[in-house]
Protein backbone atom coordinates (compact mmCIF):
# COMPACT_ATOMS: atom_id res chain seq x y z
CA UNK A 1 0.00 0.00 0.00
CA UNK A 2 1.10 3.45 -1.18
CA UNK A 3 0.81 6.04 1.50
CA UNK A 4 -0.60 9.08 0.65
CA UNK A 5 -1.76 12.75 1.40
CA UNK A 6 -5.01 14.45 0.53
CA UNK A 7 -6.45 17.66 1.58
CA UNK A 8 -9.37 17.91 -0.21
CA UNK A 9 -12.19 16.32 -0.11
CA UNK A 10 -13.62 15.03 -3.35
CA UNK A 11 -16.30 17.71 -3.25
CA UNK A 12 -14.17 20.23 -2.51
CA UNK A 13 -12.20 19.36 -5.61
CA UNK A 14 -15.12 19.35 -8.07
CA UNK A 15 -15.37 22.95 -6.10
CA UNK A 16 -12.41 24.49 -6.88
CA UNK A 17 -12.58 23.41 -10.53
CA UNK A 18 -16.20 24.86 -10.41
CA UNK A 19 -14.93 28.63 -9.48
CA UNK A 20 -11.75 27.94 -11.61
CA UNK A 21 -13.71 27.74 -14.33
CA UNK A 22 -16.21 30.89 -13.18
CA UNK A 23 -13.15 32.60 -13.03
CA UNK A 24 -12.12 32.08 -16.54
CA UNK A 25 -15.50 33.56 -17.55
CA UNK A 26 -15.74 36.54 -15.27
CA UNK A 27 -13.46 38.73 -15.09
CA UNK A 28 -11.63 36.11 -17.47
CA UNK A 29 -7.75 36.37 -17.41
CA UNK A 30 -5.92 38.37 -19.14
CA UNK A 31 -3.19 37.91 -21.56
CA UNK A 32 -1.26 40.05 -23.03
CA UNK A 33 0.52 37.84 -26.16
CA UNK A 34 -1.21 38.68 -29.09
CA UNK A 35 -0.22 35.34 -30.74
CA UNK A 36 -1.94 33.52 -27.76
CA UNK A 37 -4.83 35.89 -27.87
CA UNK A 38 -5.08 35.17 -31.56
CA UNK A 39 -5.54 31.72 -30.61
CA UNK A 40 -8.15 32.15 -28.04
CA UNK A 41 -10.28 34.71 -30.07
CA UNK A 42 -10.03 31.89 -33.05
CA UNK A 43 -11.72 28.82 -30.39
CA UNK A 44 -14.20 31.06 -29.06
CA UNK A 45 -12.51 32.77 -26.32
CA UNK A 46 -13.96 36.50 -26.41
CA UNK A 47 -11.03 38.48 -25.86
CA UNK A 48 -11.55 42.02 -25.09
CA UNK A 49 -9.46 44.98 -23.64
CA UNK A 50 -6.54 42.17 -23.30
CA UNK A 51 -8.81 40.02 -20.73
CA UNK A 52 -9.59 37.04 -22.46
CA UNK A 53 -13.12 35.28 -20.72
CA UNK A 54 -12.29 31.02 -21.84
CA UNK A 55 -15.71 29.71 -22.25
CA UNK A 56 -15.67 26.22 -19.40
CA UNK A 57 -16.23 23.84 -22.57
CA UNK A 58 -12.84 25.21 -24.35
CA UNK A 59 -10.46 24.87 -21.19
CA UNK A 60 -12.44 20.81 -20.45
CA UNK A 61 -11.13 20.22 -24.30
CA UNK A 62 -7.78 21.42 -24.07
CA UNK A 63 -7.38 19.26 -20.75
CA UNK A 64 -8.24 16.37 -22.54
CA UNK A 65 -5.91 16.90 -25.29
CA UNK A 66 -3.00 17.64 -23.17
CA UNK A 67 -1.04 13.95 -22.24
CA UNK A 68 -1.79 11.99 -18.96
CA UNK A 69 2.04 11.18 -18.66
CA UNK A 70 5.50 11.68 -20.95
CA UNK A 71 9.24 11.30 -19.72
CA UNK A 72 12.16 13.04 -19.43
CA UNK A 73 15.23 11.93 -21.02
CA UNK A 74 18.80 11.78 -20.09
CA UNK A 75 21.89 13.06 -22.44
CA UNK A 76 21.93 9.50 -23.81
CA UNK A 77 18.16 9.08 -24.60
CA UNK A 78 16.88 7.11 -21.68
CA UNK A 79 13.90 7.39 -20.31
CA UNK A 80 14.37 9.39 -16.68
CA UNK A 81 11.89 11.05 -15.26
CA UNK A 82 8.47 10.04 -15.66
CA UNK A 83 6.29 12.86 -15.09
CA UNK A 84 2.75 11.08 -14.43
CA UNK A 85 0.16 9.16 -11.71
CA UNK A 86 2.18 8.69 -8.72
CA UNK A 87 5.54 9.31 -9.91
CA UNK A 88 7.78 11.32 -7.50
CA UNK A 89 11.20 12.59 -8.26
CA UNK A 90 13.57 15.67 -6.57
CA UNK A 91 15.41 18.53 -8.86
CA UNK A 92 17.43 21.43 -6.86
CA UNK A 93 15.60 24.64 -7.01
CA UNK A 94 16.30 27.13 -9.64
CA UNK A 95 16.98 30.71 -10.20
CA UNK A 96 18.66 31.96 -7.45
CA UNK A 97 20.86 35.44 -7.52
CA UNK A 98 22.82 34.43 -4.47
CA UNK A 99 24.78 31.67 -3.35
CA UNK A 100 25.69 30.88 0.78
CA UNK A 101 29.67 30.59 1.76
CA UNK A 102 29.27 27.74 4.21
CA UNK A 103 32.42 29.42 6.07
CA UNK A 104 31.74 32.64 6.20
CA UNK A 105 27.18 32.55 5.89
CA UNK A 106 27.77 35.63 3.73
CA UNK A 107 24.84 35.44 0.95
CA UNK A 108 27.00 36.38 -2.14
CA UNK A 109 26.47 36.88 -5.94
CA UNK A 110 26.55 33.80 -7.50
CA UNK A 111 29.53 33.28 -10.38
CA UNK A 112 29.41 30.35 -13.29
CA UNK A 113 31.53 28.59 -10.70
CA UNK A 114 29.17 28.03 -8.26
CA UNK A 115 26.58 26.78 -10.51
CA UNK A 116 29.15 24.26 -11.66
CA UNK A 117 29.63 23.40 -8.27
CA UNK A 118 26.28 22.87 -7.28
CA UNK A 119 25.83 20.67 -10.79
CA UNK A 120 29.20 18.72 -9.68
CA UNK A 121 27.05 17.63 -6.30
CA UNK A 122 23.32 16.98 -7.69
CA UNK A 123 25.53 14.77 -10.34
CA UNK A 124 26.53 12.88 -7.59
CA UNK A 125 23.86 12.46 -5.12
CA UNK A 126 20.31 9.68 -6.57
CA UNK A 127 17.92 11.62 -4.68
CA UNK A 128 17.98 14.02 -7.50
CA UNK A 129 16.66 12.89 -10.32
CA UNK A 130 17.45 15.97 -12.44
CA UNK A 131 19.38 19.17 -12.21
CA UNK A 132 18.21 22.45 -13.03
CA UNK A 133 19.40 25.56 -13.96
CA UNK A 134 20.51 26.51 -10.30
CA UNK A 135 21.63 30.00 -9.90
CA UNK A 136 21.63 33.36 -12.24
CA UNK A 137 25.26 33.73 -12.94
CA UNK A 138 26.55 37.28 -12.04
CA UNK A 139 29.57 36.98 -14.20
CA UNK A 140 27.73 36.70 -17.37
CA UNK A 141 26.45 39.35 -19.56
CA UNK A 142 22.29 39.98 -18.53
CA UNK A 143 21.19 39.31 -21.99
CA UNK A 144 22.54 35.42 -21.64
CA UNK A 145 21.90 34.84 -18.64
CA UNK A 146 19.34 32.00 -19.09
CA UNK A 147 20.98 30.65 -21.82
CA UNK A 148 24.36 30.63 -20.64
CA UNK A 149 23.15 28.64 -17.68
CA UNK A 150 21.01 25.58 -19.47
CA UNK A 151 24.71 25.23 -21.15
CA UNK A 152 26.54 25.11 -18.44
CA UNK A 153 24.21 22.27 -16.72
CA UNK A 154 24.04 20.48 -20.39
CA UNK A 155 28.30 20.71 -20.20
CA UNK A 156 28.66 19.24 -16.86
CA UNK A 157 25.55 16.90 -16.19
CA UNK A 158 24.11 13.92 -17.87
CA UNK A 159 20.80 14.08 -16.03
CA UNK A 160 17.49 15.30 -17.05
CA UNK A 161 17.24 19.57 -16.41
CA UNK A 162 14.55 21.94 -14.93
CA UNK A 163 15.07 25.07 -16.70
CA UNK A 164 12.94 27.92 -18.63
CA UNK A 165 13.61 31.51 -20.49
CA UNK A 166 13.97 35.23 -18.74
CA UNK A 167 12.68 36.14 -22.20
CA UNK A 168 11.91 35.28 -25.49
CA UNK A 169 15.00 36.23 -27.03
CA UNK A 170 17.59 33.09 -25.57
CA UNK A 171 14.02 30.65 -26.16
CA UNK A 172 15.35 29.50 -29.73
CA UNK A 173 18.72 29.29 -28.81
CA UNK A 174 17.84 27.47 -25.68
CA UNK A 175 16.53 24.57 -27.70
CA UNK A 176 18.70 24.48 -30.48
CA UNK A 177 21.07 23.90 -27.47
CA UNK A 178 18.92 21.13 -26.51
CA UNK A 179 18.21 19.77 -30.18
CA UNK A 180 21.64 19.81 -31.02
CA UNK A 181 22.14 17.22 -28.05
CA UNK A 182 18.91 15.28 -29.28
CA UNK A 183 20.05 14.67 -33.09
CA UNK A 184 17.80 17.50 -34.21
CA UNK A 185 14.25 19.10 -33.67
CA UNK A 186 12.59 15.31 -34.02
CA UNK A 187 15.08 14.30 -31.65
CA UNK A 188 14.21 16.60 -29.39
CA UNK A 189 10.38 16.24 -29.52
CA UNK A 190 10.86 12.34 -29.38
CA UNK A 191 12.95 12.66 -26.54
CA UNK A 192 13.13 15.51 -24.84
CA UNK A 193 15.96 16.36 -21.89
CA UNK A 194 14.21 19.12 -20.45
CA UNK A 195 11.26 21.14 -19.11
CA UNK A 196 10.93 24.72 -19.33
CA UNK A 197 9.17 26.62 -16.08
CA UNK A 198 6.47 29.32 -17.32
CA UNK A 199 5.16 31.38 -14.74
CA UNK A 200 1.82 33.25 -14.96
CA UNK A 201 1.52 36.96 -13.04
CA UNK A 202 -0.58 36.58 -10.33
CA UNK A 203 -3.73 37.04 -10.27
CA UNK A 204 -4.70 35.98 -13.47
CA UNK A 205 -2.12 37.19 -16.16
CA UNK A 206 -0.26 35.77 -18.90
CA UNK A 207 2.81 37.83 -19.76
CA UNK A 208 3.51 38.45 -23.40
CA UNK A 209 6.55 36.65 -22.50
CA UNK A 210 4.73 34.03 -20.34
CA UNK A 211 2.19 33.56 -22.82
CA UNK A 212 4.33 33.36 -26.22
CA UNK A 213 6.63 31.00 -24.46
CA UNK A 214 3.84 28.59 -23.96
CA UNK A 215 2.59 28.67 -27.84
CA UNK A 216 6.65 28.47 -28.78
CA UNK A 217 7.08 25.43 -26.32
CA UNK A 218 3.65 23.59 -27.39
CA UNK A 219 5.07 24.11 -31.20
CA UNK A 220 7.97 22.99 -30.54
CA UNK A 221 6.95 19.78 -28.03
CA UNK A 222 9.26 20.97 -25.50
CA UNK A 223 7.67 20.28 -22.04
CA UNK A 224 6.39 23.48 -20.77
CA UNK A 225 5.88 23.20 -16.56
CA UNK A 226 2.77 25.87 -16.10
CA UNK A 227 4.34 27.31 -12.53
CA UNK A 228 1.20 29.39 -11.07
CA UNK A 229 2.01 31.32 -7.85
CA UNK A 230 -0.83 32.69 -5.88
CA UNK A 231 0.29 34.20 -3.01
CA UNK A 232 -2.83 33.88 -0.23
CA UNK A 233 -3.38 36.56 1.46
CA UNK A 234 -1.62 39.37 -0.77
CA UNK A 235 -1.95 38.66 -4.88
CA UNK A 236 -4.15 35.98 -3.72
CA UNK A 237 -7.72 34.81 -1.71
CA UNK A 238 -6.28 35.13 1.90
CA UNK A 239 -7.63 31.21 2.64
CA UNK A 240 -5.76 28.30 1.23
CA UNK A 241 -9.14 26.89 -0.51
CA UNK A 242 -9.36 30.10 -2.84
CA UNK A 243 -5.58 29.56 -3.81
CA UNK A 244 -6.38 26.77 -4.48
CA UNK A 245 -8.74 27.80 -6.64
CA UNK A 246 -6.80 30.86 -8.18
CA UNK A 247 -4.05 28.27 -9.26
CA UNK A 248 -6.76 26.19 -10.95
CA UNK A 249 -7.82 29.15 -13.07
CA UNK A 250 -4.00 30.18 -13.77
CA UNK A 251 -3.09 26.86 -14.58
CA UNK A 252 -6.21 25.46 -16.96
CA UNK A 253 -5.60 29.28 -18.64
CA UNK A 254 -2.23 28.16 -19.82
CA UNK A 255 -3.28 24.71 -20.43
CA UNK A 256 -5.83 26.04 -23.29
CA UNK A 257 -3.21 28.56 -24.78
CA UNK A 258 -0.55 25.67 -24.62
CA UNK A 259 -3.03 22.70 -26.11
CA UNK A 260 -4.52 25.73 -28.88
CA UNK A 261 -1.12 25.73 -30.13
CA UNK A 262 -0.38 22.18 -30.58
CA UNK A 263 -2.60 19.86 -29.20
CA UNK A 264 -1.29 16.79 -27.39
CA UNK A 265 2.16 18.70 -26.39
CA UNK A 266 3.14 17.74 -23.28
CA UNK A 267 2.27 20.07 -20.28
CA UNK A 268 2.57 20.21 -16.31
CA UNK A 269 0.12 21.68 -13.58
CA UNK A 270 2.54 22.85 -11.61
CA UNK A 271 3.06 25.50 -9.38
CA UNK A 272 4.80 27.68 -6.43
CA UNK A 273 1.93 28.91 -4.60
CA UNK A 274 2.53 30.01 -1.27
CA UNK A 275 0.86 32.36 1.96
CA UNK A 276 2.24 35.87 2.68
CA UNK A 277 3.82 36.26 6.60
CA UNK A 278 1.34 39.15 7.87
CA UNK A 279 4.00 40.07 10.44
CA UNK A 280 6.79 40.11 7.82
CA UNK A 281 5.06 41.03 4.30
CA UNK A 282 7.42 37.74 3.21
CA UNK A 283 6.36 34.75 1.31
CA UNK A 284 7.00 31.97 3.27
CA UNK A 285 8.25 28.48 1.28
CA UNK A 286 8.91 26.74 4.41
CA UNK A 287 5.35 27.45 6.28
CA UNK A 288 3.83 24.57 6.18
CA UNK A 289 0.39 25.97 4.50
CA UNK A 290 2.72 26.89 1.87
CA UNK A 291 3.27 23.13 1.84
CA UNK A 292 -0.49 22.32 2.11
CA UNK A 293 -1.16 24.57 -1.09
CA UNK A 294 1.52 22.73 -3.01
CA UNK A 295 -0.12 19.28 -1.63
CA UNK A 296 -3.84 20.55 -2.96
CA UNK A 297 -2.81 22.27 -6.05
CA UNK A 298 -0.84 18.78 -7.29
CA UNK A 299 -4.30 17.06 -5.92
CA UNK A 300 -6.45 18.89 -8.50
CA UNK A 301 -4.27 18.58 -11.05
CA UNK A 302 -4.17 14.46 -10.44
CA UNK A 303 -7.73 14.55 -10.64
CA UNK A 304 -7.70 16.11 -14.02
CA UNK A 305 -5.11 13.29 -14.41
CA UNK A 306 -2.20 15.90 -15.35
CA UNK A 307 1.43 15.46 -14.58
CA UNK A 308 2.13 17.68 -11.61
CA UNK A 309 4.53 19.66 -9.86
CA UNK A 310 5.20 21.69 -6.83
CA UNK A 311 7.90 24.19 -5.39
CA UNK A 312 8.97 22.17 -1.79
CA UNK A 313 12.18 21.74 0.36
CA UNK A 314 13.50 25.55 -0.25
CA UNK A 315 12.83 27.35 3.22
CA UNK A 316 13.22 30.83 4.49
CA UNK A 317 16.72 30.01 6.97
CA UNK A 318 19.28 32.44 6.33
CA UNK A 319 22.29 29.41 7.08
CA UNK A 320 21.64 26.19 6.78
CA UNK A 321 20.50 25.31 10.11
CA UNK A 322 18.31 23.90 12.19
CA UNK A 323 15.06 25.46 10.59
CA UNK A 324 16.63 24.57 7.06
CA UNK A 325 16.22 20.95 8.27
CA UNK A 326 13.16 21.35 9.60
CA UNK A 327 11.50 22.96 7.16
CA UNK A 328 13.49 20.66 4.12
CA UNK A 329 12.15 17.48 6.20
CA UNK A 330 8.64 18.55 6.46
CA UNK A 331 8.00 19.68 2.80
CA UNK A 332 10.14 16.01 1.33
CA UNK A 333 7.72 14.23 3.38
CA UNK A 334 4.55 16.10 2.72
CA UNK A 335 5.18 16.47 -1.08
CA UNK A 336 6.44 12.76 -1.67
CA UNK A 337 3.17 11.57 0.41
CA UNK A 338 1.21 14.32 -2.45
CA UNK A 339 2.60 11.70 -4.96
CA UNK A 340 3.76 15.29 -6.85
CA UNK A 341 6.00 14.36 -9.97
CA UNK A 342 8.25 16.55 -10.01
CA UNK A 343 9.66 18.80 -6.98
CA UNK A 344 11.62 21.85 -7.26
CA UNK A 345 13.11 23.35 -4.58
CA UNK A 346 16.20 21.88 -2.66
CA UNK A 347 19.05 23.36 -1.31
CA UNK A 348 17.52 27.11 -1.27
CA UNK A 349 17.27 29.43 1.55
CA UNK A 350 16.22 32.99 2.59
CA UNK A 351 12.35 31.96 0.30
CA UNK A 352 14.10 30.85 -2.59
CA UNK A 353 17.00 33.76 -3.21
CA UNK A 354 19.94 31.50 -2.19
CA UNK A 355 21.38 28.79 -3.07
CA UNK A 356 24.04 26.37 -0.95
CA UNK A 357 25.98 23.12 -1.67
CA UNK A 358 25.83 21.88 1.34
CA UNK A 359 22.13 22.66 1.88
CA UNK A 360 22.22 20.22 -1.18
CA UNK A 361 23.68 17.53 1.00
CA UNK A 362 21.32 18.02 3.79
CA UNK A 363 17.96 17.70 1.76
CA UNK A 364 18.84 14.73 -0.38
CA UNK A 365 18.85 12.71 3.36
CA UNK A 366 15.65 14.18 4.41
CA UNK A 367 14.78 13.15 0.41
CA UNK A 368 15.93 9.65 0.43
CA UNK A 369 13.83 8.80 3.75
CA UNK A 370 10.77 10.86 1.73
CA UNK A 371 11.18 8.50 -1.08
CA UNK A 372 11.36 5.58 1.29
CA UNK A 373 8.47 6.10 3.03
CA UNK A 374 5.88 6.36 0.13
CA UNK A 375 7.63 2.88 -0.74
CA UNK A 376 5.27 1.69 2.29
CA UNK A 377 5.52 -1.96 3.97
CA UNK A 378 5.54 -4.78 1.78
CA UNK A 379 5.40 -8.49 2.70
CA UNK A 380 8.53 -10.66 0.92
CA UNK A 381 7.87 -14.30 1.00
CA UNK A 382 5.00 -16.41 2.24
CA UNK A 383 6.27 -15.34 5.79
CA UNK A 384 6.25 -12.89 7.19
CA UNK A 385 8.24 -13.75 10.14
CA UNK A 386 7.46 -17.11 11.11
CA UNK A 387 10.38 -19.01 8.89
CA UNK A 388 12.96 -16.43 10.49
CA UNK A 389 11.95 -17.33 13.67
CA UNK A 390 12.84 -21.11 12.32
CA UNK A 391 16.14 -19.94 12.33
CA UNK A 392 16.67 -17.54 15.06
CA UNK A 393 14.01 -18.59 17.83
CA UNK A 394 14.96 -17.15 20.57
CA UNK A 395 18.52 -15.80 19.81
CA UNK A 396 19.32 -12.55 18.74
CA UNK A 397 20.96 -13.72 15.51
CA UNK A 398 19.15 -12.49 12.91
CA UNK A 399 22.15 -10.07 11.50
CA UNK A 400 23.59 -14.01 10.56
CA UNK A 401 20.29 -15.00 8.36
CA UNK A 402 20.41 -14.97 4.24
CA UNK A 403 17.54 -13.15 4.51
CA UNK A 404 18.61 -10.16 6.79
CA UNK A 405 21.78 -9.53 3.59
CA UNK A 406 19.11 -9.75 1.22
CA UNK A 407 16.47 -7.39 2.27
CA UNK A 408 18.12 -5.23 4.48
CA UNK A 409 18.36 -2.34 1.39
CA UNK A 410 15.42 -2.69 -0.20
CA UNK A 411 13.78 -2.32 3.74
CA UNK A 412 16.31 0.68 4.90
CA UNK A 413 16.95 4.36 3.62
CA UNK A 414 20.30 4.31 4.07
CA UNK A 415 21.76 7.76 4.79
CA UNK A 416 25.02 9.05 3.84
CA UNK A 417 27.43 10.25 7.10
CA UNK A 418 25.99 13.30 7.01
CA UNK A 419 23.53 12.10 8.88
CA UNK A 420 24.90 10.99 12.42
CA UNK A 421 24.48 7.81 13.34
CA UNK A 422 27.69 6.51 15.40
CA UNK A 423 27.95 6.33 19.00
CA UNK A 424 28.48 9.08 21.09
CA UNK A 425 31.90 8.06 21.65
CA UNK A 426 32.57 7.20 17.72
CA UNK A 427 30.96 10.87 17.36
CA UNK A 428 33.63 12.40 19.84
CA UNK A 429 36.37 10.82 18.37
CA UNK A 430 35.42 11.71 14.67
CA UNK A 431 35.83 15.34 15.60
CA UNK A 432 32.04 16.02 17.41
CA UNK A 433 30.98 17.46 14.34
CA UNK A 434 27.34 19.22 13.67
CA UNK A 435 25.61 18.88 10.56
CA UNK A 436 26.70 21.63 8.87
CA UNK A 437 30.27 20.84 9.26
CA UNK A 438 29.76 17.19 8.10
CA UNK A 439 27.97 18.98 4.93
CA UNK A 440 31.01 20.69 4.19
CA UNK A 441 33.07 17.65 4.24
CA UNK A 442 30.78 15.89 1.96
CA UNK A 443 30.77 18.28 -0.83
CA UNK A 444 34.44 18.89 -0.94
CA UNK A 445 34.46 14.62 -1.56
CA UNK A 446 31.02 14.80 -3.83
CA UNK A 447 33.30 18.17 -6.03
CA UNK A 448 36.35 16.04 -5.60
CA UNK A 449 35.43 12.26 -6.92
CA UNK A 450 33.00 14.10 -10.07
CA UNK A 451 34.16 13.08 -13.25
CA UNK A 452 32.38 15.37 -16.28
CA UNK A 453 30.10 13.31 -18.19
CA UNK A 454 32.11 12.05 -21.94
CA UNK A 455 30.00 14.21 -24.50
CA UNK A 456 30.11 13.20 -28.29
CA UNK A 457 32.69 14.95 -30.22
CA UNK A 458 30.32 16.13 -32.58
CA UNK A 459 27.83 17.35 -30.07
CA UNK A 460 30.28 19.08 -27.74
CA UNK A 461 31.30 20.82 -30.64
CA UNK A 462 27.81 21.80 -32.02
CA UNK A 463 27.12 23.06 -28.36
CA UNK A 464 30.11 25.31 -28.70
CA UNK A 465 29.61 27.01 -31.83
CA UNK A 466 26.07 28.08 -30.63
CA UNK A 467 27.57 29.04 -27.70
CA UNK A 468 30.30 31.22 -28.22
CA UNK A 469 28.29 32.78 -31.06
CA UNK A 470 25.56 33.85 -28.93
CA UNK A 471 27.89 34.92 -25.90
CA UNK A 472 29.88 36.69 -28.74
CA UNK A 473 26.96 38.74 -29.64
CA UNK A 474 26.24 39.85 -25.60
CA UNK A 475 30.39 40.50 -25.22
CA UNK A 476 31.52 37.31 -23.93
CA UNK A 477 34.38 35.97 -25.33
CA UNK A 478 35.86 33.62 -23.02
CA UNK A 479 33.47 30.85 -21.56
CA UNK A 480 33.54 30.92 -17.58
CA UNK A 481 33.02 27.30 -16.08
CA UNK A 482 34.10 25.16 -18.81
Amino acid sequence: MRPRLELLEPALVERVLDEAFQLLCAPGVRVQSAAACELLSAHGARVADGVARIPEELAHRSVSSAPREFWLHDRTGKPSIHYGGDAVHFAPGSSCLHVLDAETFEHRPAISADLVRLVQVAESLPQYAAQSTAVVCDDVPETIKDFYRLFLVLWHSEKPVVTGAFGLENLPFMIDMLAAEAGGQQGLRAKPRAVFDVCPSPPLTWSEFAGQSLVELARTGVPAEIVAMPVAGAAAPVTLAGSVAQHAAECLSGIVIHQLAQPGAPVVWGGAPSILDMRTATTPMGAVETAMLNAACAQVGKYLGLPTHGYLVGGDSKIADAQAGMESGMAAVLAALAGINMVSGAGMLDFLACHSAEKLVMDAEAIGSALRLVQGIEAHGASLAVEMFRAAEHQTDFLKLPETRRLFRSEQFLPSPVTDRESLSAWVESGGKDMLARSRERVRDLVADYTRPAIPGDVEKDLLAIVRERAASAGLHTLPGI
